[in-house]
């Protein structure tokens, strides 16, 4: 959803980390793995695609896949992360987008993990009230100036990827675990941002952005 606007970003000087929530035990599509095989399958799968457009700081909370909930914990956890990086802008799956016209789109990962993001974002982790015990660790409050939520269905951003779309096909394609047909998969993320850039731009991925 955001990845040819990362390598954008990094080109342009920004620092980014990618903070990958779930495990991924659950989800495989080729080769014969065990859950725990997988579990280091995908880390390995993910640094390798987080490099090819130029984030250098890959974090996991390994929660097990398929079984995220928005709970105290896990909003505890994303705190945490946004006290220690401090970030300007947190990208995270859009928490309104519940059209539920897609099976992979509204996965309940996704859906747990954007509900949870916001809530870290605000009031969370910019209020000395939430989470003590995370100050007396170091943790000081830090609060992000925007969010961009991806995959959502009424975008007020679009970003230009057409120097990086090329980038962001090969970061998806270190996927291989995940992918099935790459042929397949570089003509649904072309079309995909064909359609977003419209008569504006070629190729294209759409933000509704939150300022706080």
């Amino acid at each position: 959803g955001c990845s040819g606007t990362i390598a954008t970003l990094v080109e342009k000087g920004n620092k980014v980390s990618y903070l990958i929530v779930s495990d991924g035990s659950k989800g495989v599509h080729r080769g014969k793995h065990t859950s725990k095989q997988l579990v280091e399958v995908r880390k390995k799968e993910q640094r390798k695609a987080a490099k090819m457009v130029g984030v250098k700081e890959v974090y996991f909370l390994g929660l097990k896949d398929g079984e995220i909930e928005d709970i105290r914990d896990l909003r505890k956890k994303l705190v945490r992360y946004i006290r220690g990086l401090k970030p300007e802008i947190i990208f995270s799956f859009d928490p309104a987008s519940k059209a539920f016209d897609s099976f992979p789109r509204y996965h309940r990962d996704h859906r747990e993990v954007a509900e949870a993001a916001f809530d870290a974002i605000y009031p969370a982790s910019g209020n000395k009230a939430f989470f003590p015990e995370l100050m007396k660790q170091g943790y000081l409050p830090h609060q992000p100036k925007e969010a961009w939520f991806f995959a959502g269905n009424k975008p007020n951003k679009i970003v230009d990827i057409s120097k990086t779309i090329s980038r962001k096909i090969e970061a998806l394609s270190c996927h291989q675990s995940q992918i099935t047909d790459r042929k397949k998969l570089e003509e649904r993320i072309r079309e995909w941002a064909r359609r977003i850039g419209g008569k504006r731009c070629r190729y294209a991925e759409g933000f509704r952005i939150v300022k706080l």
